[in-house]
């Protein structure tokens, strides 16, 4: 008998854990399954490759969305339609605030919907807000792990690199990171009833100065800093899934 499939990430529409970890690059996705106890490749189709395994006990599914909103929205959606309930975005970022440093960990409360997406499904007055108890599960994660970390509102904007129109800066509206996938993330689960949060790895990369080598000697993410960060951000993102699972029990 031929499994059903959704349409757009190839993945069953049953059978996924309920908690998930989702990513942008599929070898992150790799790597954060690697962690997971009985690991096992559930799908790859287009830039959505599916994990499933289990950490600690709890069964967990890790996928990966690709770079932006319009796309990533689409696994998101059919992730929710499969039955994943508790989405924590990990990804890497560029820090927007100063005493951030390159490899520490952005908790999001909240983000600016300039995702490329979201406009077209809400008016803008809809917000972009993290569950509650993702960020206190992210922020409890990351200090029994001793990742450095900070909480804030992170700026999710479609345009990577600055081409002929100029480019909106949020400088001095204090926002904490700028990133391309989350905002899509937050008003999926909000408008399904899911738990949603994001972490993010400070990658060196800062809302003006993208990609400009001359004034920041150019944009590296792949170094030992970073890769110290991304290896922190994966374990707090899972020990926050499993909190999440554990107050869930209690409260039940």
């Amino acid at each position: 008998m031929t499994q059903d499939l959704l349409p757009i990430s190839r993945i069953p529409r049953t059978g996924l854990p309920a908690r998930a970890v989702v990513v942008g690059d599929p070898a992150r996705a790799a790597a954060v399954a690697a962690l997971l106890d009985g690991a096992e490749e559930v799908s790859y189709h287009r830039e959505y490759r599916v994990f499933s395994g289990s950490w600690k006990g709890l069964p967990v599914t890790v996928a990966s969305h690709g770079v932006g909103g319009p796309g990533a929205i689409l696994l998101f959606q059919e992730l929710a339609d499969a039955g994943v309930r508790t989405f924590l975005r990990f990804g890497t970022a560029g820090a927007m605030k100063p005493g951030i440093g390159d490899g520490d960990l952005v908790i999001a409360e909240a983000a600016v919907r300039d995702d490329g997406v979201t406009q077209q499904l809400l008016p803008p007055e809809y917000p972009a807000v993290s569950s509650p108890e993702a960020v206190f599960a992210l922020q409890r994660a990351a200090r029994e792990t001793d990742a450095p970390h900070h909480r804030g509102i992170v700026w999710t904007r479609a345009a990577f690199q600055p081409g002929l129109l100029p480019l909106f800066s949020y400088d001095g509206a204090g926002l904490a990171a700028i990133e391309m996938e989350l905002s899509a993330l937050l008003v999926t689960a909000s408008l399904r009833g899911l738990v949603a949060g994001g972490v993010l790895v400070i990658d060196g990369a800062n809302a003006d100065e993208l990609v400009d080598a001359e004034t920041t000697g150019g944009y590296d993410p792949h170094r030992e800093v970073v890769a110290a960060g991304v290896e922190r951000g994966a374990i707090v993102s899972l020990e926050a899934l499993r909190l999440l699972a554990e107050a869930e029990e209690f409260t039940a």
